[in-house]
């Protein structure tokens, strides 16, 4: 996906002193000559403080660091956390548009957006206050389709779902983040379907680690010797500390 500066541009860039002496101590975090490795949280502060990142930014933080501006040019043109456009002022929405998201209805996430908010992406709303993008993949695949608003992803979307996010905001609300269906995390829709059987955390012991006993994994003691593993519970109930018994006794807990 293109990404480009945009075309308006302010004339200048400076920190403000607070946030000059913030990016001045990352700068000792590296080595002396390898003050460069601070490119991206220097970027990131320069864009919490305007917005946005515009090229005088950019410049400046590279000319900060003692860097070429191409340089940085590549660093915040690669990352989709930097903005390259003026964004809305309570929020830009950001659109996952990779596979898993778009076969499950992230078009008409963006549908929404051109309705609601503008016609094309990094166009700012009548009022100034929104604006929206698509960008590659946001790592919520099994929550697709989703976005991010800021720091948040909003996930288990519809465009019913998403509309009523962008009213709630622009009401001067904050939604909930996280699945917007229901479901807790990243949990299976129809229920759970692995270690569906376990019900104490004795049996979750058991069942991780008795792999291990039959492929008869040993453990090394602190004096170098190796003794069998063996499960350490039986029938529920912790088994006695036998840190020298025999792979027999570690093949009948394998059974427990």
């Amino acid at each position: 996906m293109l990404r480009r500066l945009s075309p308006i541009q302010p004339e200048s860039f400076a920190f403000t002193p607070d946030n000059l002496a913030w990016a001045e101590a990352q700068m000792t975090k590296y080595p002396e000559g390898r003050q460069q490795s601070a490119i991206i949280p220097v970027l990131w502060r320069a864009q919490e403080q305007e917005g946005w990142l515009s090229r005088p930014a950019i410049e400046y933080c590279a000319s900060l660091l003692g860097m070429a501006y191409i340089r940085a040019l590549e660093v915040a043109t690669f990352y989709f956390m930097f903005q390259l456009y003026p964004v809305g002022t309570i929020a830009n929405i950001q659109i996952c548009g990779t596979t898993t998201c778009m076969i499950c209805g992230a078009e008409d996430l963006v549908r929404v957006c051109k309705e609601k908010i503008a016609a094309a992406p990094h166009t700012l709303s009548a009022d100034g206050r929104f604006s929206w993008e698509e960008v590659e993949c946001l790592g919520a695949c099994t929550n697709a389709p989703m976005v991010q608003i800021g720091k948040d992803f909003y996930e288990d979307l519809t465009a019913d779902k998403l509309s009523a996010l962008i009213d709630a905001f622009a009401a001067g609300e904050v939604p909930v983040p996280g699945p917007q269906n229901g479901r807790f995390s990243s949990e299976a829709l129809g229920g759970a379907t692995s270690l569906s059987g376990l019900t104490g955390s004795a049996d979750q012991y058991n069942a991780s680690v008795r792999l291990a006993v039959d492929l008869k994994e040993t453990v090394k003691r602190i004096d170098g010797t190796e003794v069998p593993l063996l499960t350490p519970w039986r029938n529920g109930k912790p088994a006695a500390a036998n840190a020298g018994a025999g792979a027999a006794d570690a093949g009948n807990d394998a059974t427990n």
